[in-house]
């Protein structure tokens, strides 16, 4: 059952067949290149659990992203909760993409984000979304901007999450979008 779809992605929960897709994009250097880790087997596993979960609980979440031509999982993306960040209050949401390698440069981040955006504003009715990166992840970043995000002037972060031992990576960049902003797009 997929919760979304765009005019080339079903964006669906998790299923056992998707594991090794998980494992490989929480593990490939290329994908993980802004990441300071990668997921064995078991960890990958464990985490895309915790997304099924949340997807069945919540109705949303980091969610696959399946091409409706061929049936490939290319990845994922969706809406959630933040979690332990100081910079933003405890009820806010960020919207996140993670994709194989050749899935990138062909838009499929960004149509599956603005559909997620729909849900956001429409269905949840957030006030606003957040989303960051690293501060030269600029192909995350150009997404964020192609959605119609804009960068929050003075709120660059050291994330919290990130060891000392990669000080390179410890620097993000926030964007954020309000509802009435993306009504007028």
């Amino acid at each position: 059952m997929s919760l979304l779809q765009t005019e080339r992605l079903l964006i669906r929960n998790w299923q056992e067949s998707d594991r090794a897709l998980f494992h490989r994009i929480n593990s490939d250097d290329r994908v993980m290149s802004f990441f300071p880790f990668r997921r064995n087997r078991a960890e990958a596993d464990e985490m895309m659990d915790g997304l099924s979960r949340e997807i069945s609980d919540l109705g949303y979440g980091l969610a696959a992203l399946e091409r409706k031509d061929d049936g490939q999982v290319i990845g994922f993306t969706g809406i959630r909760k933040v979690q332990d960040l100081p910079v933003l209050p405890d009820s806010s949401h960020e919207i996140g993409w993670r994709l194989i390698p050749e899935a990138w440069g062909k838009g499929f981040a960004t149509e599956a984000a603005n559909a997620w955006l729909v849900f956001a504003f429409r269905r949840l009715q957030l006030a606003e979304i957040h989303s960051f990166a690293v501060h030269d992840n600029l192909a995350s970043l150009a997404v964020m901007q192609r959605i119609g995000m804009r960068e929050l002037d003075g709120k660059a972060f050291d994330h919290p999450a990130v060891p000392d031992s990669h000080p390179h990576l410890k620097r993000h960049r926030l964007y954020r979008l309000k509802a009435e902003e993306w009504e007028r797009l």
